[in-house]
């Protein structure tokens, strides 16, 4: 079992920066594919960013590149996810997750977390 406890969630104007962090328990955490995923009111959850188990490998959405970056501290047990220039669309509720495949669908992972919020204004 693995608990995951997202962070860092809040109130931005558009054009600024938030870094959301997920706390996970357990000792195999490094043994763990991480994702971020997000959900706006009315609408599908989404796929925003994973990285291996190493740190090695990331992949981001489309609308994410180049504006968010997803990175790991095996030894602390958390992986982050930097946005930056944010925009009113990216007000969602971000959650992370863990699982064991390299995945960009959201039913491919085990765990996830409870969700933090993030509200972008204009």
């Amino acid at each position: 079992q693995v608990q995951l406890v997202e962070s860092g969630g809040g109130l931005v104007q558009a054009g600024g920066s938030l870094r959301l962090s997920c706390a996970a328990s357990g000792h195999t955490f490094s043994s763990y594919v991480m994702g971020w995923f997000r959900q706006a009111p009315g609408k599908e959850r989404e796929f925003v960013a994973v990285i291996s188990g190493s740190g090695g490998s990331t992949t981001y959405a489309d609308s994410m590149k180049g504006r968010f970056t997803i990175s790991r501290d095996n030894a602390k047990n958390t992986v982050y996810l930097q946005m930056n220039s944010l925009k009113p669309e990216d007000t969602a509720v971000y959650y992370c997750a863990a699982g064991s495949m390299y995945a960009s669908k959201y039913d491919l992972y085990d765990y996830w977390g409870q969700g933090t919020e993030v509200t972008v204004s204009s």
